[in-house]
């Protein structure tokens, strides 16, 4: 597999917990005098999901959000991506690995839905495990994970706080459609 390579300029992101992300700087743009940022994990992004059992013969998939629930199964994750040269990372905003992505097989791929039809995330079955009698199952995200952040008065760029978010809700859909604009 080739290894990509990207012009875009690399910043670091850093929660309110200390946990950093590395990032490549997809775009710049300007709302309301306020400078902000697309920016795009330099790793590839994971998510890991519980599968439970919700009463009939199928099981729901569960996202691992708990950060406690995810120190207990890190390591076994670990674990299992380092038998495929992955490096799993506990990072800012989203779980990433290190790594080259292996071949995607059909059985490998699914389409999650979420709570909307339009709004299908690709993902590639990378693993699963059994930790403590429980089954998980580590999901890679085929679409670009794109995160938002307003750049601070340091030239560095700032998570939105919920607040923010909250704020910027009503034109998220003109700035979606500039970044669109602009990415294809």
């Amino acid at each position: 597999m080739e290894e990509e390579i990207f012009d875009a300029p690399t910043v670091t992101v850093t929660d309110e917990t200390g946990l950093t992300l590395d990032c490549y700087v997809e775009h710049n743009l300007s709302v309301d005098g306020e400078d902000y940022v697309l920016l795009l994990p330099v790793d590839s992004t994971i998510e890991i999901v519980s599968w439970q059992d919700d009463g009939t013969d199928d099981e729901e998939a569960v996202l691992v959000e708990d950060p406690s629930q995810i120190d207990r199964i890190l390591p076994t994750a670990k674990a299992v991506l380092s038998e495929q040269n992955l490096t799993i990372k506990r990072t800012a905003v989203v779980l990433t690995v290190e790594g080259d992505l292996p071949e995607l097989a059909e059985e490998e791929y699914s389409e999650d839905k979420g709570d909307d039809e339009d709004e299908q995330e690709e993902l590639q079955l990378l693993a699963s495990f059994y930790h403590e009698d429980q089954e998980y199952a580590i999901y890679a995200h085929l679409d670009p994970y794109f995160i938002l952040a307003r750049m601070g008065e340091d030239g560095k760029p700032i998570l939105l706080s919920p607040e923010e978010l909250k704020r910027l809700e009503p034109m998220l859909p003109m700035i979606e459609d500039q970044l669109f604009d602009v990415l294809e």
